[in-house]
């Protein structure tokens, strides 16, 4: 394994440190916004910013680690810098997680501590799947979503591209999630749900339609 450069210095980093650290991975540093270079976050220094990753690129796997719970854009923006700078971003894998070998999982993927992904379950790129979700059989999750903590996603469900789905919220069986939704904590959503927007609720129904 390659070592990895972190990109983003908050909460969310300290949480990948954690996860990458238990699956053996050694970071080289962070990179974070440019008053916080030289600082420690947990046993890692900020080395530089996001302007630094083409230094990187031939010393280095890259994950992003600015969290997500309304807007995605930084994720994708950041994604999108290490690609074009010719980077690759690491797959990481909790010791504690458990990801079936008849899964899939993308590149940037994040699977932190006690998360299950099941046989048949596709899991896009630059994803958070966070401390114990279950990703049930055949289940999709597209490119850039952040899967909060406790979540079930159950069997066949389809959640689209850009999605947060709050913590331990449940994904009945074979719903689909078009893209660029937000589902509240606590939700329950029975039905498959396309407009764009915030969910929440038992069962979840729209409550801010997106602009």
């Amino acid at each position: 394994m390659k070592p990895l450069i972190l990109i983003g210095g908050g909460g969310h980093c300290k949480s990948v440190i954690e996860a990458a650290e238990s699956a053996g991975y050694h970071i080289l540093g962070v990179l974070d916004m440019p008053e916080n270079v030289g600082k420690e976050l947990l046993s890692t220094k900020v080395i530089g910013t996001d302007h630094d990753i083409p230094s990187y690129v031939d010393k280095a796997e890259f994950v992003i680690t600015v969290g997500f719970i309304k807007n995605p854009a930084i994720r994708i923006k950041l994604y999108n810098r290490v690609k074009e700078a010719g980077g690759k971003l690491a797959t990481i894998i909790a010791s504690t997680a458990y990801v079936s070998k008849y899964a899939t999982i993308g590149e940037g993927t994040v699977v932190m501590h006690h998360a299950f992904v099941n046989a048949g379950a596709k899991v896009g790129n630059n994803v958070i799947l966070n401390t114990f979700t279950n990703v049930e059989h055949d289940a999709v999750i597209d490119d850039q979503c952040h899967i909060s903590t406790g979540t079930m996603v159950n069997g066949d469900c389809k959640v689209g591209a850009n999605c947060f789905i709050g913590s331990q919220s449940v994904l009945a069986n074979g719903i689909t999630i078009g893209d660029d939704i937000i589902v509240g904590a606590g939700s329950l959503v029975r039905k498959s749900i396309n407009i764009k927007g915030i969910y929440s609720g038992n069962p979840a129904i729209l409550k801010i339609r997106a602009k």
